[in-house]
């Protein structure tokens, strides 16, 4: 129950922000609309095009597209590729939230009484904790499905809409999106711990997308091929990360400190 209404608290407080709400709507709604306008733009795009052009060594290289045709094989990649906008969320979401809920705590001298209640710190971190990752994890389901579903209309080769469905991004969206979130989270707190400025923690909590822009980037150069297997490896590096993270916070965040430096 108390790390309900800390919950509760935070949704309260946070979504009043305009940055936060910024946030948690456009995202999803930007990282939705991107791939669909970029497959209809594929489709509409004429095969001498493609031809004349030719096809990126990156795409033709991928085993995961062989036996397709060139306009096929693009088309696949670039649905491929949109696909990791779905790890940026769970990253870019839940670092918002939590950066300016413990700044907004601070700047308004507001922990002390909350910490003057019946409550621990771990309860609080808690509370915070899934505030800011809740809302990471539901978006970025929600967005996935409704991109699915419009997929399904637009993509008639059933090879290809396999790409947006298959197991390598079930497991990425049910296991590797909610890992980092966690790890968006923590490292949104330990910074917010530590500055006083909301859009300092922000933007200091952002470097946390980089290693998913360097993997977005390496497989559109063809340097790297994502497959289940390294999706799997991720997902045990995440995890101790986040473990490592949790271990870190605990210490970071006690009362003592809470009182004495967050001045």
């Amino acid at each position: 129950m108390k790390i309900r209404a800390i919950i509760e608290k935070e949704w309260a407080e946070g979504f009043m922000n305009r940055m936060v709400l910024f946030t948690v709507g456009l995202l999803p709604l930007l990282f939705t609309v991107l791939p669909v306008v970029m497959i209809l733009i594929l489709r509409s795009a004429p095969p001498e095009q493609y031809h004349s052009s030719g096809t990126p060594p990156g795409i033709t290289n991928n085993p995961a597209f062989a036996g397709l045709s060139g306009p096929d094989q693009v088309l696949a990649a670039m649905v491929n590729q949109f696909m990791l906008f779905f790890l940026l969320m769970p990253l870019a979401i839940p670092v918002t939230i939590a950066a300016y809920s413990i700044v907004g705590e601070k700047r308004e001298r507001s922990l002390e009484p909350l910490l003057a209640t019946p409550i621990s710190v771990s309860e609080l971190l808690w509370g915070k904790s899934l505030a800011a990752a809740i809302p990471g994890v539901v978006a970025t389901w929600f967005s996935y499905v409704v991109y699915a579903i419009i997929a399904r209309f637009l993509i008639e080769n059933d090879r290809i809409y396999a790409t947006i469905v298959n197991p390598m991004w079930l497991f990425a969206l049910a296991v590797v999106a909610p890992l980092l979130t966690v790890l968006a989270v923590n490292v949104g707190l330990l910074v917010s711990s530590r500055v006083n400025d909301p859009r300092a923690a922000e933007q200091l909590s952002m470097f946390v997308i980089v290693p998913v822009l360097a993997l977005f980037f390496a497989q559109m150069a063809g340097a790297l091929f994502v497959n289940l297997q390294t999706m799997m490896w991720l997902a045990v590096a995440l995890l101790v990360i986040d473990v490592a993270l949790i271990g870190l916070g605990n210490r970071v965040f006690q009362r003592e400190t809470i009182l004495t430096r967050w001045r």
